[in-house]
């Protein structure tokens, strides 16, 4: 085991060495309960352990073998009891800090683990009578949300249990592109270059990636999100005892606190983990104190979270589309294929008045509909654009269906009527009803 039991204390703050930037082969000596921090440069960074044991974002490394880590990405290798690693490549920065708030957040995974046990215990007495832990990671824009939710779920599988991550961040998509909220079950700790596996993905296109665009659309998403996997739970009683660790957004303020309590509801939330605000958590605790069930918790903020501006956040949401086409390293073959307009119907929703003037009370503007379906006319406004395929069998089923994967308009031939798009895979769509919003990608 990796990490220690859930006694240990957590560790007094001590300081960060100072970053650097180095290149070619290099080894590092990690002591008991420090962390070394690397952002890769422009060429993909080798790295293996030597001796001891480490994990990256709760999942250990294997000893000995080297890993290969794809350009710009950043992660924390982290040791409870000392280990050496070895480095071969160029980094941006890369520097050992020995001030992380990481016995704390291992201390959250011992009471996730109780929990869990208790509930297996009792549902073997009375079926479906409880629910293991259902926890929610809230905090301001890069306090480290995806990352705890990382090692709480890596650290939950290894002691063999399958959670459910839930991740409702449109903004960047731990899961899939940006866009999306997604659900997948995490069976094993999740791969340290990989990440998390794809292939059982639940996943609903929002298609923006701030709920502002249409709020009520975000919130009805969610809703539809967390009944189909209360449906699941409902049949599983080994999912519904591993229970869920719900990944949210950086928008915790008017708008986006209100989501964040649509979330924490809709989801049954019983515990919600705050990171690195004060004011969020006060404002939780007091907003949730007639939940005697749901415990808020505050957890600091790790040293190595990394402040990204706007401009970083759309490149990285460029490359997590880029990602999706073409794989993490250059593994996959998108491909590209040609329809005729008749073939698709290309729909956006929200939009357009929810009733005429003449229906409303006298002075009363009329609202636009946000879950309101507006066939597209298929023209030039769609080059670039990123198009949901959704699983629905008529138009009327696209809000409450979830989708199969996405593709990238490259090509809008007017006169022949015909458009070209890049495809994750050969064949035909699996459905001819796909889902627009303002998602762009231009392939460089």
């Amino acid at each position: 085991m990796a990490y220690p039991g859930a006694g240990a204390a957590v560790k007094a703050p001590a300081a960060s060495l100072a970053a650097s930037s180095s290149s070619s082969t290099r080894q590092v000596k990690l002591d008991k309960e420090c962390e070394l921090r690397v952002e890769v440069g422009e060429t993909p960074l080798r790295f293996r352990l030597l001796n001891g044991t480490a994990e990256i974002f709760g999942t250990e490394l294997p000893p000995e073998i080297w890993l290969t880590f794809p350009p710009r990405l950043k992660f924390a290798v982290f040791t409870w009891y000392g280990a050496t690693v070895e480095l071969n490549g160029t980094t941006e920065t890369d520097y050992t800090a020995d001030e992380t708030p990481m016995v704390s957040y291992v201390n959250v995974h011992a009471v996730l683990d109780g929990r869990r046990s208790r509930t297996k215990a009792s549902s073997a007495d009375a079926p479906g009578s409880s629910q293991g832990p259902r926890v929610i990671v809230v905090g301001p824009t890069d306090s480290g949300k995806s990352t705890l939710s990382k090692m709480l779920l890596s650290w939950a599988a290894k002691q063999g249990w399958k959670p459910t991550f839930v991740d409702l961040d449109i903004g960047q998509g731990s899961i899939t592109i940006p866009g999306c909220i997604a659900a997948t079950p995490i069976e094993m700790p999740i791969d340290s270059v990989e990440g998390l596996p794809l292939e059982m993905a639940l996943v609903y296109y929002f298609g923006h990636t701030t709920p502002s665009v249409n709020a009520e659309l975000y919130k009805v998403l969610v809703k539809e999100l967390a009944q189909t996997l209360e449906r699941q739970f409902s049949g599983n009683a080994e999912a519904r005892a591993a229970g869920m660790v719900i990944n949210t957004m950086g928008w915790i303020e008017g708008v986006g606190y209100e989501l964040l309590l649509h979330a924490i509801d809709t989801f049954n939330a019983n515990i919600v983990l705050v990171i690195g605000q004060e004011k969020l958590c006060s404002m939780l605790k007091d907003v949730l104190k007639n939940k005697p069930n749901v415990d808020v918790v505050k957890l600091q903020k790790s040293g190595g979270v990394v402040s990204r501006n706007a401009k970083v956040r759309q490149k990285s949401r460029n490359y997590r589309i880029r990602e999706y086409f073409y794989g993490l390293t250059n593994d996959l073959s998108p491909h590209s294929h040609i329809a005729s307009f008749n073939d698709l119907f290309v729909y956006r929703i929200g939009g357009g008045p929810q009733a005429p003037r003449s229906a409303l009370p006298i002075g009363a503007e009329p609202s636009a509909d946000p879950t309101r379906l507006v066939l597209v006319t298929i023209n030039r406004d769609l080059l670039h654009s990123v198009l949901a395929v959704s699983f629905a069998k008529e138009p009327d089923q696209i809000i409450s269906s979830n989708v199969a994967g996405f593709i990238c308009i490259t090509d809008i031939d007017i006169q022949r009527k015909k458009i070209t798009y890049l495809a994750p895979s050969a064949g035909d769509l699996p459905s001819k009803f796909l889902i627009v919003g303002s998602l762009t990608w231009l392939e460089t």
